[in-house]
């Protein structure tokens, strides 16, 4: 029961910091292109990256830790399903150039993100 209340915490912490950035973003650069989603998706995944190689790093390294920043605020910061639903939306508007664009560069970049995480904690 432990581990689910730190993956929650972390999840609603998570789940504010990607409204805030979001809204920030959308604020700061009016755009068609979702960039606010695009801004969080790529932190979170460089987040991760970090995450996971200080934990590699760390031995032992306490499980709730793990679940409250891999999993709870992570897992809440990002949001692949608002993703999905932008590209829909797009796609759905004809923007196709946008929807490709978008999916790929989100791929593209958030894997790269990830990696440069685990590279600076290497």
């Amino acid at each position: 029961m432990k581990t689910i209340f730190y993956i929650a915490l972390g999840g609603a912490i998570g789940s504010v910091l990607r409204y805030f950035t979001a809204l920030g973003i959308t604020k700061m650069i009016h755009s068609v292109f979702p960039l606010g989603t695009f801004v969080a998706n790529v932190l979170g995944c460089l987040l991760i990256g970090l995450f996971f190689g200080y934990f590699e790093k760390q031995n032992p390294v306490s499980p709730e830790l793990k679940f409250f920043l891999i999993t709870g605020l992570c897992g809440g910061y990002t949001t692949f399903s608002t993703f999905s639903n932008e590209n829909v939306q797009l796609l759905q508007n004809n923007q196709f150039g946008l929807a490709f664009m978008y999916t790929g560069l989100s791929i593209i970049i958030g894997f790269g993100a990830t990696y440069l995480g685990l590279l600076f904690t290497k």
